[in-house]
């Protein structure tokens, strides 16, 4: 698996942190009985660890808020995609029956789209809704633009300039949901955090490091790195973006 694919499963980085924090931890308290510290040097060692901790606690915590941002930034434009699609199902009114007619279709069909780009997971399925989901964007452009074209009014200006909002949402949309929290910080957080597992083994006494409690730093940041991954990644995780508003704009204009 790639980098990429492995921060985009936060299972599977849950369980590459366990394995390779517990790893650390041991080689500390390997490392614990081939040199021992002096008894002078307990004390800055146990400043160094408490440094090296917090600075791990605040790199997690700005990691978190980091995903957290753009889980919002994900709902804020399926929301913008929503008020888009009724707006400009709206103003479709504007137009002759006929073109109304035929845009509302097409807003309908794309709209069903929209909402399996948000429930789905499987990757032959998405190929297919990006496939059906352009080519429902090109018929919608050309649905308003031929009356626009025949008859450059205000109002026709005003369906047009709706089209585009629509059309441009999806676009937000789509960047909004590759983007992602970079490999490099991924890569230097989790070179924070086995310096950490790595001075927490070595501070252990003797044979302690086979005692639970060492082990206890591994589960927890590993936990930690689990939450990150699944609330930044968009469909690996437990934690999605429901399409609420493109739901209940379905509804309505099933209703309609």
């Amino acid at each position: 698996m790639t980098p990429n694919e492995i921060i985009s499963d936060p299972f599977a980085v849950f369980a590459l942190s366990v394995v390779v924090l517990w790893i650390s931890v041991r080689i500390g308290a390997f490392l614990h009985t081939r040199w021992n510290l002096e008894e002078s040097e307990h004390e800055d060692f146990g400043v160094i660890l408490a440094a090296t901790l917090t600075l791990l606690g605040l790199i997690i915590g700005f990691s978190f808020s980091m995903a957290v941002s753009r889980y919002d930034q994900r709902k804020n434009y399926e929301e913008e995609e929503a008020n888009a699609i009724g707006t400009e199902y709206v103003r479709s009114d504007l137009l002759h029956a006929a073109d109304a007619a035929r845009i509302r279709a097409l807003l309908k069909n794309y709209l069903d789209q929209r909402v399996l780009f948000y429930q789905s997971r499987d990757e032959r399925q998405l190929r297919q809704v990006d496939i059906d989901t352009a080519q429902l964007q090109t018929e919608l452009w050309s649905a308003v633009r031929a009356p626009s074209t025949a008859q450059p009014t205000a109002v026709s200006a005003l369906a047009a300039s709706g089209m585009n909002d629509v059309l441009n949402s999806q676009g937000y949309t789509q960047a909004a949901w590759r983007n992602r929290i970079p490999v490099a910080a991924w890569g230097l957080m989790a070179a924070i955090a086995i310096c950490c597992n790595v001075m927490l083994g070595y501070g252990t006494r003797g044979a302690r490091w086979r005692a639970p409690l060492p082990l206890i730093m591994p589960f927890v940041v590993s936990i930690s790195f689990l939450l990150i991954a699944d609330i930044v990644s968009p469909r690996g995780g437990l934690i999605r973006v429901n399409p609420q508003n493109l739901l209940s704009l379905s509804q309505s204009l099933q209703a309609h």
